[in-house]
């Protein structure tokens, strides 16, 4: 990491530390410094050296780019540059002070408790207005860009301290001119988190990126995900065939409401799923708010602060302690 701080630190980022490390990639946490002491903590995303060659992976990448460089939206990761240094491209985001969704399940489960229901259900809302920012996108023709993130799942959801909910990770999604995954021949996502379209090989529209919504809604509620396994192959074919329970029998804290909005999320048939995200956002806000006052940003991020900080019980072993910034 010495040689690429310090070929940063002459494009004026200075590399902090390792966020996540992937296959293909290292995300850090950086300052960019400016004129008259301009500082700004940036997150830098980089392709490995040994992929930076691959003609598919820079296109990929440099899709991703594009394609988010004007998806510009309260609960969206912003990308602001994307640069070339050595041979290796790399982009820069915005930085999420804060979790990302699994780790906040994960913080759930090592506590023993559910996630109440409200405040799943806002996190899913807010995911949802997203999606429906970018579904709607059009280029500067008019022409809608026909966006699907095709990789809705918990590590692609960031929750910062003061409660924003932020989709992050494009680099597999499809639009208008900037698609190189191709449908029939390759499913795009993650077995456990697939649409049903996905996993047949269909060509998919943005209603695919709402089943796998509505499964991270039920995992959120239920503290996992009912379709995993531990063989890839059975995930996939749970995601096609698996009865859907009625997740009131397995949590009563689901209401009338909430439950339709999962069955419609998680209708296999797409024809008779949500037609839109701004539909499902819809009806998770109706779920909300109309009784009188819901969950904000505000609320969520003093959940998350106190979630985050509450010690673990004893008879558990202890796990890495996922704790918010200090000046948080």
């Amino acid at each position: 990491m010495a040689a690429i701080k310090h070929i940063f630190n002459e494009l004026h980022y200075e590399m902090t530390r390792t966020i996540a490390e992937g296959g293909m990639g290292v995300v850090y946490e950086a300052v960019q410094r400016g004129a008259g002491g301009f500082t700004k903590v940036v997150a830098v995303k980089l392709i490995r050296e040994e992929y930076s060659t691959i003609t598919e992976f820079q296109k990929n990448f440099i899709g991703e780019a594009r394609l988010v460089a004007n998806l510009i939206h309260t609960n969206i990761v912003q990308t602001y540059h994307l640069g070339q240094i050595g041979g290796q491209y790399f982009m820069v985001m915005e930085y999420v002070s804060g979790v990302n969704l699994e780790q906040l399940i994960e913080r759930h489960t090592a506590l023993g408790r559910l996630m109440p229901v409200t405040i799943a259900a806002f996190i899913i809302s807010r995911i949802a207005r997203g999606l429906t920012y970018a579904h709607q996108k059009c280029d500067r023709e008019g022409r809608p860009l026909g966006i699907v993130h095709r990789d809705i799942g918990p590590k692609n959801v960031m929750i910062a301290e003061e409660g924003d909910v932020k989709l992050t990770d494009f680099g597999i999604a499809k639009a208008l001119d900037l698609m190189y995954n191709e449908e029939g021949k390759v499913i795009a996502g993650k077995d456990e988190y697939l649409s049903p379209e996905q996993a047949n090989y269909a060509v998919t529209d943005g209603r695919a990126d709402l089943f796998p919504l509505g499964i991270v809604l039920t995992e959120l509620l239920l503290g996992r995900n009912i379709f995993r396994d531990a063989d890839r192959m059975v995930s996939r074919q749970n995601i096609l065939t698996m009865p859907i329970p009625r997740f009131s029998n397995l949590r009563p804290e689901i209401d009338p409401k909430l439950e339709a909005i999962l069955q419609k999320a998680l209708q296999r048939d797409r024809e008779k799923r949500y037609q839109s995200a701004y539909e499902m956002l819809n009806d998770l806000e109706v779920y909300l708010y109309s009784d009188g006052y819901g969950p904000t940003n505000e609320k969520l991020g003093a959940y998350l602060k106190t979630i985050m900080n509450e010690p673990l019980p004893a008879a558990k072993a202890p796990l890495p302690r996922l704790s918010l910034r200090p000046n948080s």
